[in-house]
Order: C-alpha cells, then sequence, then structure tokens
C-alpha cells in the first residue's frame, strides 16, 4: 500500500471513529500532498510523499519549540500530538552513531572541501533518513577537528 493510500484510509478511520486530531492531521497531510502535486503538475510517488510529511514534521518543530518559549504549553501539547501523527508515516530514522559513521566516511573522501559541498553530499547519502540538524552538527563537529 502507497503511502498516500495508508493517509487516506486513516483520514476514512479517523472520520468514522470521530478522532478530531487524526482527521485534522490526516486532512492536514492529504492537502499539502494535493498542493505539492498542483506545484509540481504531476503525481508524487512516496519519496516525492515522505518530503512533504517531512516539511509538515518540521513546521510542527518549529512550532513546538517556539510555543515552548512563549510559555504556550497548550499549543505546544497540540503541536507535540500532532507530530506524533505526522511521524508515523515516515521512516524511521537512524542512530546519531551511524549518521556519525556514514558522515566520518563523507568528510574523509572530500577532505579540503568547503562546509556546503561536504553538506551536500552528506545529505545526499541520508535525505529521507537523518535529521538535517543533526547531519549539520555532526559535519561541523568533524570538520572542525
Amino acid at each position: 500500500m502507497s503511502l498516500k493510500e495508508q493517509i487516506d484510509n486513516d483520514f476514512k478511520q479517523a472520520m468514522i471513529s470521530k478522532d478530531e486530531l487524526g482527521l485534522s492531521v490526516s486532512r492536514l497531510l492529504k492537502s499539502a500532498i494535493k498542493n505539492a502535486e498542483i506545484d509540481k503538475g504531476e503525481e508524487l510517488d512516496d519519496a516525492g510523499i515522505i518530503t512533504v510529511i517531512e516539511k509538515q514534521a518540521k513546521q510542527r518543530r518549529d512550532s513546538i519549540e517556539q510555543f515552548d518559549k512563549a510559555g504556550r504549553g497548550d499549543l505546544s501539547e497540540k503541536e507535540k500530538a500532532e507530530l506524533e501523527i505526522i511521524e508515523k508515516y515516515l521512516p524511521e530514522k537512524m542512530s546519531e552513531e551511524d549518521v556519525r559513521a556514514i558522515v566520518q566516511k563523507i568528510v574523509s573522501e572530500n577532505e579540503g572541501q568547503d562546509f556546503g559541498r561536504v553538506m551536500g553530499a552528506a545529505m545526499g547519502q541520508l535525505k529521507g533518513q537523518a535529521d538535517g540538524a543533526m547531519v549539520q552538527k555532526i559535519v561541523r563537529e568533524l570538520m572542525e577537528s
């Protein structure tokens, strides 16, 4: 079953079970996917859908951070609940140790290159498998040492 079909099925299930949060998040994801398809001019495959879902997850993480800074725990909890649902559609992320091993190899292969080139190579290899902020932190650490 494709990711799009899974989201559609979860949307229908949320309607049947009257799960307001699940329905809201499913509707949001369906809308974001449809908008991305319209922008691209063609139907998205699972990789494209994962990119859209990752963008939605990142927006939730940013919102949680901002709400926590502003002392708005109520809104932060709502975003955390949405993020939990969104993340179930994403593939499991690699551990920091695994990412560090891959980035170490990339840094050694790109000896003397600037940060942007190394980061581009790392993200090209780790896209969808690791959090970009974590990859950036590891690349910076390894290039400075």
